[in-house]
């Protein structure tokens, strides 16, 4: 068996998260990827962009302290390399340069910015997703982040569309959608439940994750979209505290989960889908399976 260990560093809009996973290579070719670290903080710099359009000092302190912790921890597991990406909040922050200039200095970490498509992509290849579609169905793969929502249209095996829309948790948290994008959101996915007719959404981001396991499904079990609707109406007549106690949830995610929850069964509604697969695979996982990918280890 061979065994390397990679790390993927994800700075999102309502997170960061670090993930090095040991990754292990048989002699009949099998791979496997085992987790040896996550370590997820809840600094949420899109409560400053999608407000103001910059990070504040607070914030921009925050994610440094963060950092300097994950480069202590990637040096300490040996990886033999990383990736750290940023998606929706840094790309809109007026500062961004700045505040990553600051973070290479005080960690050492050179962040990269990635576009909604590429985010989408990333995670979508996490966990082999393309191998497993049936080229007679089609599939929307839906990822709700805290600053966008990423849906990608999959039909006939192949990708047919994809759609970046200014749609996440905390934005809709703060206040800072725009009617407009949710016409568009709206408008487009109709356009697409009539060519495609996809019959089954393929559901990424931590909310569904958690909804997943909040429902008890099994790994690879779907979530019925009447299951999704009831969990979310529930939910939402609970205030935070609530919610943080019925359903042993931490404050952070007491509160997000809502609004993403509110954009999936929009997508159900709008496309008539009954059933979501959530393979519970981030950005992160498929920063690891590109770089892994990337080196092409033989077997030795």
């Amino acid at each position: 068996m061979n065994r390397e260990t990679f790390g993927a560093i994800d700075i999102g809009s309502n997170a960061i998260r670090l993930l090095i996973d040991y990754v292990e290579q048989y002699e009949d070719q099998r791979t496997e990827y085992k987790k040896a670290a996550f370590v997820r903080v809840p600094v949420r710099l899109g409560d400053d962009v999608f407000l103001r359009g910059h990070i504040g000092n607070d914030r921009a302190e925050a994610l440094c302290d963060a950092m300097q912790g994950f480069a202590a921890l990637l040096r300490a597991y040996g990886v033999r390399d990383y990736r750290a990406c940023a998606t929706s909040a840094m790309r809109e922050a007026a500062n961004s340069r700045d505040i990553l200039e600051r973070v290479r200095l005080r960690s050492g970490i050179t962040v990269e910015t990635i576009s909604g498509e590429e985010e989408a992509e990333t995670i979508f290849a996490a966990g082999g997703l393309k191998e497993r579609l049936d080229p007679a169905k089609s599939y929307l793969y839906v990822d709700v982040g805290g600053g966008s929502t990423e849906i990608v249209v999959y039909a006939l095996g192949r990708k047919q569309a994809a759609e970046s829309f200014r749609l996440g948790t905390v934005r809709i948290l703060s206040g800072a959608t725009d009617p407009a994008e949710w016409k568009r959101f709206e408008e487009w996915l109709v356009r697409m439940a009539e060519a495609y007719r996809p019959t089954v959404i393929i559901g990424s981001g931590g909310n569904i994750n958690k909804v997943h396991k909040l429902l008890e499904k099994r790994s690879r079990e779907a979530i019925r979209a009447k299951e999704l609707t009831a969990l979310y109406e529930r939910l939402r007549s609970l205030n935070v505290v609530q919610r943080m106690e019925q359903f042993y949830l931490n404050q952070s995610r007491a509160e997000v989960i809502v609004p993403a929850l509110g954009i999936f069964t929009d997508v159900t509604r709008l496309c008539r889908i009954g059933t979501i697969d959530v393979p519970r695979q981030g950005l992160a996982d498929g920063i690891i399976r590109q770089l892994y990918r990337q080196y092409n280890l033989p077997y030795r």
